[in-house]
């Protein structure tokens, strides 16, 4: 999808990676308080990421899609649901529509792997976001990096 404002991708060379790390720990890191090692694990090799950029380059946002094997640990559904998580966005960018636009890259980039819904633990903070983009909430409140998190799934 692209704006006058900025264009969201997939991150498939390795700077588009690390910047999509750069926002990760701007905002979970630095923000909200999550340990480095909680925010980077073995998924982020083998993840399809998306990264928002600014016009001029600027990072503004990011956010990733497990899928297979990797998905299933995550929803307990079968290999057609991917995972969406860790998205972020930038302090600086937020009230622009960057965290929307990233969902549905993310889901662009689930239809374009064949599968059939994505899953995510949302904060419970960010679960009105979620709905609004056509997300239910399902399951009991849960704790994640010491932050309440509900389930919630979109079918495609």
């Amino acid at each position: 999808m692209t704006t006058t404002a900025y264009s969201v991708r997939e991150a498939l060379v390795p700077e588009d990676r690390e910047a999509c790390f750069a926002v990760r720990r701007e905002v979970f890191v630095v923000e909200q308080g999550v340990p480095q090692e909680l925010e980077y694990d073995t998924y982020d090799t083998t993840a399809v990421h998306v990264l928002a950029v600014r016009e001029d380059g600027l990072p503004l946002g990011t956010g990733r899609l497990l899928i297979g094997a990797d998905a299933v640990g995550k929803t307990g559904a079968g290999t057609s649901v991917g995972s969406l998580g860790r998205l972020a966005v930038s302090e600086a960018a937020r009230g622009l529509g960057v965290g929307a636009a990233l969902v549905r890259g993310i889901e662009d980039a689930a239809r374009e792997r064949g599968l059939t819904a994505v899953d995510l633990h949302a904060q419970t903070h960010a679960l009105g976001f979620y709905e609004r983009l056509g997300y239910e909430a399902y399951g009991p409140e849960f704790p994640d990096a010491d932050m309440p998190h509900r389930a919630m799934r979109r079918s495609l």
